[in-house]
């Protein structure tokens, strides 16, 4: 490592200080707060997960159904890593709760992201044989609802009564299952509650296949459940 001469030390500091006389104090501190808000505010691009295997051969659920979907699913994806870029960007001195750019996207995003994360979470839970569940999913439906049936039942009803989505979802401060529904990408969010089952109710999950019928399409959905796939979901949570 080279060892700079006292000379050369003041002299590098001469330049620093000229540098900042020509710039002005004002404009390399906000340059300088820019450069550390673009760090702090970047984020990872998200990368749209694979078909999962058997997704496109369920029964009562077309392949066309499923690649529309899917290339929904990816449109959340391109328009959340656009929010992000832009966020790091984003002037937080012109925030405004009536009207502002940051405004913009920090609500956008929630209905990006969300729409990535709930439709991961469907994907997932689709492509199995349908039946019932077991172990230990299968003892904590039976202790919250009463039955399968019963479960089965409220979520038909949840689903029907929903405006976008349906969710089994377990709530870590009451300690139980719950079906929770909400009416957009990102309502109604239930803090301290991880989803188990996602169930897509948008008209665009079942309209190609079943016109207005949003009961037969979530018939043909509980035909379908890749149960060992809820079931990893589940036991991954920490109760």
């Amino acid at each position: 490592m080279k060892k700079f001469s006292r000379r050369e030390i003041l002299k590098g500091f001469g330049a620093t200080a000229a540098g900042i006389a020509v710039a002005g104090p004002s404009k390399l501190i906000n340059a300088l707060q820019k450069e550390e808000r673009s760090k702090f505010m970047a984020a990872p691009q998200l990368v749209a997960k694979p078909y999962k295997a058997g997704m496109m051969e369920m029964q009562g659920i077309s392949a066309k159904t499923m690649e529309e979907h899917y290339k929904l699913y990816q449109g959340y994806i391109n328009k959340t890593n656009e929010i992000r870029t832009k966020l790091e960007t984003a002037d937080p001195k012109t925030a405004n709760q009536v009207y502002s750019d940051l405004r913009v996207l920090k609500v956008e995003l929630t209905f990006a992201l969300g729409g990535v994360k709930n439709h991961e979470i469907y994907f997932d839970n689709l492509g199995g044989k349908g039946g019932q569940p077991t172990g230990k999913l299968a003892d904590a439906i039976k202790e919250f609802f009463g039955s399968y049936d019963a479960w089965a039942a409220d979520l038909k009803a949840t689903g029907i009564a929903a405006r976008g989505w349906t969710w089994l979802a377990w709530d870590y401060d009451e300690r139980r299952l719950f079906n929770f529904l909400g009416d957009a990408q990102n309502t109604f969010p239930i803090w301290n509650a991880v989803p188990v089952v996602a169930l897509d109710t948008y008209e665009h999950a079942y309209f190609i296949d079943y016109g207005v019928n949003r009961g037969a399409y979530i018939d043909a959905f509980m035909k379908n459940i890749d149960w060992p796939a809820v079931q990893k979901r589940f036991e991954a949570i920490k109760m």
